[in-house]
C-alpha cells in the first residue's frame, strides 16, 4: 500500500542502524549507506526531536552473548568492541550531530523491540505512527518493521531511505511489504512521506 492519508501529529521516525560500523570499507559495509544518507537526513529533519536512532551494539569480546550470537562474534571477532574499538557504534556523520534533540536507542539484537524499552516510551508519548527509514532493509529493518506490526503501529517505510547489501534482497523486501503485508505497511517516497507529515 502507498502512503494515501495524512501522518498523525503522534508520527515519530525510528532511523535503523546508520552507523559507522556499516560504512564502508569495513568488513560489514553496506555499499549504498552513503547513497541513501541523504535521503534519511532529509526525514531527521522534518523534526529532529521525533526522531529515534537505533544502534546495534556488538558483543564486547568474542565468546560474549548467548546462544547463537554467541557464534556469530566468533565468526566475527573482528567486529567485537574489544577488537574494532567503541567508535565503530557511532553514528555516520552528520547524523550524530542531531543527537540532542533525536535519541539514540542502544540495542544487543536486531530487533529494536526486544525488551521492550522502546516500545514502553513510544506508547508512554502515545506515538501512534511510525517512519522507517535505514539499513539494513532484509535484516534490522524488516526486524523493526515486524515488531512494529505486532504493537499495532502504523507503519510507514520510506523506500528511497532504506539500503542493504543486496539489490536482490532490497527488492524482495519491497515486494514482501507491497503484497503480503499491504494492510500493515505502507510504502512510499521520502517525498511522498514528506507531503504527508504536515
Amino acid at each position: 500500500m502507498t502512503v494515501e492519508r495524512p501522518l498523525s501529529d503522534r508520527t515519530a521516525h525510528v532511523c535503523v542502524d546508520m552507523q559507522k560500523m556499516f560504512m564502508p570499507p569495513g568488513p560489514w559495509a553496506v555499499s549504498w549507506l552513503p547513497a541513501t544518507l541523504p535521503m534519511v537526513i532529509r526525514l531527521v529533519e522534518k523534526d529532529p526531536s521525533r526522531t529515534v536512532f537505533t544502534r546495534f551494539i556488538p558483543a564486547r569480546r568474542p565468546g560474549d552473548g548467548h546462544g547463537m550470537w554467541r557464534s556469530y562474534f566468533h565468526r566475527w571477532q573482528e567486529m567485537t568492541l574489544e577488537r574494532a574499538g567503541n567508535g565503530i557504534i557511532e553514528l555516520a556523520p552528520p547524523l550524530d550531530s542531531f543527537v540532542p534533540p533525536a535519541r539514540t536507542f542502544d540495542k544487543p539484537v536486531y530487533s529494536p523491540w526486544f525488551g521492550g524499552d522502546l516500545a514502553r516510551a513510544f506508547l508512554s508519548e502515545e506515538i501512534d505512527t511510525l517512519v522507517i527509514s535505514g539499513g539494513e532493509a532484509d535484516m534490522c529493518v524488516l526486524a523493526t518493521v515486524m515488531g512494529a506490526i505486532d504493537l499495532g503501529f502504523r507503519v510507514v517505510l520510506a523506500e528511497d531511505a532504506i539500503c542493504s547489501t543486496s539489490d536482490v534482497a532490497y527488492e524482495n523486501i519491497l515486494k514482501l511489504f507491497n503484497e503480503r503485508y499491504s494492510h500493515h505497511v505502507e510504502v512510499g517516497s521520502v517525498e511522498e512521506i514528506l507531503d504527508w507529515w504536515k
